[in-house]
């Protein structure tokens, strides 16, 4: 897709988000599917559903500072409609994004949703993936784990990935301070790994900084992904305006773009949740 023509704004197709001036407002715009079979399984609550393609198109506006200013929604008909636009009136009233059109088909299962988000920037330049500067130190919101432990129904973390909670607030507190700023959907790791490369640059993460849902799965933990925490960098200095913990630094490109307990990782495979 990359060899197609790309708009300035599509940062190259290696960003969560477009950024697109127009009229002397930044707008952000973002679109994330949802599969049957892949994102949620056949019997799920639709309404959990609907949730879940608010939240992480919303994600993505979070790592970029975005407000936003509402959504365009691709929808396939089919049992549970009712249940989902009861799940999608309770994301859109949660977050103030309004429905602003979209489409509707029929098809054979299984389903798919599509969102576009569409965002007003809260600061200039957006932050982006590919800022980190060698001596910059690395944070992370919340715990991770939680999704993963949700998914296998452990009680203590229900709806962690049913419902995850984009983090918009605190992507606005940031954007004014960040390098570079994304949200963790497939995995800490992964996606560390993608920070540095579109940095060109290195990250070292300690694995024992990281807060974790479960200390006895901590590679897991760091592995699974759907948490939709914040990944950023800041230089040193500068104190985060979160709640977040310092998990690694920014270092020169080296042998590999990524750097765990001083093991240098130089394949992404294995590293998260690869489409």
């Amino acid at each position: 897709m990359r060899k197609l023509p790309l708009h300035a704004g599509a940062r190259g197709l290696e960003d969560d988000c477009a950024v697109l001036e127009t009229g002397g407002e930044t707008l952000v715009v973002t679109h994330d599917m949802m599969a049957e079979g892949t994102h949620f399984p056949s019997g799920a609550d639709m309404a959990d559903v609907a949730w879940k393609l608010v939240a992480v198109n919303l994600s993505d506006l979070a790592a970029k500072g975005a407000q936003p200013i509402g959504v365009l929604l691709g929808h396939s008909l089919g049992a549970g409609d009712q249940r989902f636009l009861g799940g999608l009136r309770e994301a859109l009233e949660t977050y103030h994004a309004p429905l602003l059109g979209g489409d509707t088909i029929r098809s054979h299962d299984p389903r798919s949703f599509g969102l576009t988000a569409i965002g007003r920037a809260t600061h200039l330049p957006v932050p982006s993936r590919s800022g980190a500067q060698p001596g910059d130190l690395v944070y992370v919101t919340g715990t991770l784990g939680r999704a993963m432990l949700d998914f296998e129904g452990d009680a203590m973390h229900a709806m962690a990935y049913l419902r995850p909670h984009p983090l918009l607030n605190e992507g606005r507190a940031l954007a004014p301070h960040v390098t570079a700023m994304m949200d963790i959907s497939d995995g800490l790791l992964l996606d560390a790994w993608r920070m540095a490369s579109a940095s060109s640059a290195t990250i070292a993460i300690d694995s024992i900084r990281v807060p974790v849902a479960a200390q006895d799965r901590r590679e897991e933990c760091l592995r699974w992904g759907d948490d939709y925490q914040l990944l950023f960098t800041l230089p040193q200095g500068v104190d985060p305006p979160v709640k977040c913990t310092r998990i690694g630094t920014v270092e020169p490109p080296g042998f590999a773009p990524l750097v765990l307990d001083g093991h240098p990782l130089i394949n992404q495979a294995g590293l998260g949740y690869q489409h």
